[in-house]
């Protein structure tokens, strides 16, 4: 119980209220009115969930770590996208790399705030 799931947290802009996950535990979900209700509820929800497997004698996966990812992946794209990422990057002064990073965390983050996900 003690090691560091990621949570993500949603907010339920129609209903109110907000879902909670730990999606590295599949399954393990709760809701709440609240964002410090839904931490606690979460916790309980984890504890339920970590006892079903030790009783079905399901293996619990630990949590991810950073050293779990190599910071590399290769993507394919058209033609005139590279050559719209390249002519772009040349503009800014940076390699190519360093402006699809830029674009990548920039939009990650700031795409949809509410749906952001956070490691307690």
């Amino acid at each position: 119980m003690g090691l560091s799931y990621r949570i993500e947290v949603v907010e339920d802009k129609e209903e109110g209220g907000f879902a909670l996950n730990c999606p590295e535990l599949p399954g393990c979900i709760t809701c709440a009115e609240s964002i410090s209700q839904g931490f606690e509820m979460i916790e309980d929800a984890k504890k339920c969930w970590f006892a079903a497997c030790l009783e079905d004698s399901i293996p619990i996966p630990e949590p991810r770590q950073i050293n779990d990812y190599s910071g590399q992946f290769k993507l394919r794209i058209p033609k005139s996208l590279h050559k719209t990422l390249t002519e772009r990057s040349r503009q800014e002064g940076i390699s190519m790399n360093q402006y699809c990073l830029y674009l990548l965390s920039s939009g990650t983050y700031s795409a949809n705030p509410s749906q952001e996900s956070s490691r307690f």
